[in-house]
């Protein structure tokens, strides 16, 4: 039995369904219950918007659901490892498996199986479903939730330089010769970088050089004298491919998408260390559903009959917790360049699994 390392076939599929049982049910009141407050105050600024009504409603729902599975998913493993392993030891069936000879780690194989078929699901579901929702969320959230262009490739505050000036647009759609922005400010400066002129136009197309822009309002700084016009031309200098990539959003490509942006960020001479954080972040997330059973096995083990199950399930819980405190301040760490991106990513992660290895070994093992 010590040489197996997982127990019997039986018991594997018994714990593994108990297991995937209590995520879902934890997952889904999680969701409800989250979504549900998110309504309560997203749903005045939606329904304010002439034309909106329920089909809004249900469409935001639609885009933030995948949002919150994604977030909450380890969480939810979290919680479901807790429940689990808590009732199996106050039912005495821990005290039975190890009877039978079984190890600590024999106990938890079929939860860790269990944990990483979820998070190889958790990361389809990120790559296939939650990045073009993202996308579309975030498009219809900076357009104050009126209907949004049907056109690919949509960026919403993009801020493009061009020598020691910059060019603004509240919303960029298409790509190539085909761009087209709105809401355009081009902030003139000279070489010491103070402003001379500031020039304002609803909608801009590139005009092969150049930018058209319509509705023109041009403020001068030296003069203090505003003038409109009906069309000018602006940053002749400016390509569609330094607008392409004037922002990227990595939460709205998929993680091959995202390598080639940063690549090509990176033959730009852009900063391309956030972004690297976060597409090796991609890899290491979803895997941190795999640690949560790790994490929460202090639960399982010591007599229930000694009035420490509950303070074993609180430590299991801190430390699930500690986990994702620890993760997101690395996140941040890495995005402005603390830590390198690798580090930044796998870092927390090693660093748990090395503490959850030597909890289990030092207490049960």
């Amino acid at each position: 039995m010590q040489l197996d390392f997982f127990p019997s076939r039986t018991l594997t599929l018994y714990l593994a369904r108990q297991f995937i049982i209590l995520i879902a049910a934890t997952l889904g009141v999680l969701v409800l219950v989250l979504m549900m407050l998110d309504l309560l105050s997203e749903s005045g600024t939606i329904l304010a918007v002439p034309g909106n009504g329920q089909a809004q409603i249900l469409y935001y729902v639609s885009l933030r659901v995948p949002q919150l599975i994604a977030r909450f998913l380890p969480y939810s493993v979290l919680l479901a490892t807790i429940i689990s392993l808590a009732t199996m030891n106050q039912n005495s069936e821990v005290v039975a498996m190890k009877a039978a000879g079984m190890s600590a780690h024999q106990v938890l194989a079929p939860l860790l199986l269990t944990a990483a078929l979820v998070s190889v699901v958790s990361f389809g579901f990120n790559e296939r479903v939650v990045t073009r929702a993202n996308a579309a969320f975030n498009a219809w959230q900076s357009n104050a939730y009126s209907p949004v262009p049907i056109a690919s490739n949509t960026r919403n505050n993009v801020y493009v330089s061009d020598g020691p000036n910059i060019l603004a647009a509240d919303q960029v759609t298409g790509s190539g010769a085909k761009t087209k922005m709105t809401g355009v400010t081009w902030y003139q400066r000279d070489n010491q970088g103070l402003l001379t002129e500031q020039i304002r136009g609803r909608s801009a197309t590139y005009a092969a050089p150049g930018w058209r822009l319509s509705e023109v309002s041009s403020f001068d700084v030296q003069s203090a004298e505003t003038t409109a016009a009906a069309s000018l031309i602006i940053a002749p200098d400016l390509t569609p491919d330094q607008v392409d990539l004037g922002k990227v959003d990595p939460d709205s490509q998929n993680f091959i998408q995202l390598f080639y942006t940063i690549r090509d960020l990176e033959a730009a001479g852009r900063r391309t260390s956030e972004l690297w954080t976060k597409w090796w972040h991609r890899l290491s997330g979803p895997l941190s559903a795999f640690l949560m059973p790790l994490l929460g096995a202090i639960a399982a083990f010591g007599l229930a009959r000694s009035g420490q199950l509950f303070v074993r399930a609180v430590i299991g819980m801190g430390l699930g917790f500690a986990y994702f405190v620890v993760d997101n301040a690395a996140l941040a760490m890495g995005n402005f360049g603390g830590y390198p991106p690798f580090l930044a990513a796998w870092g927390p992660f090693l660093l748990f699994l090395l503490i959850g290895e030597t909890v289990l070994i030092r207490t049960e093992e």
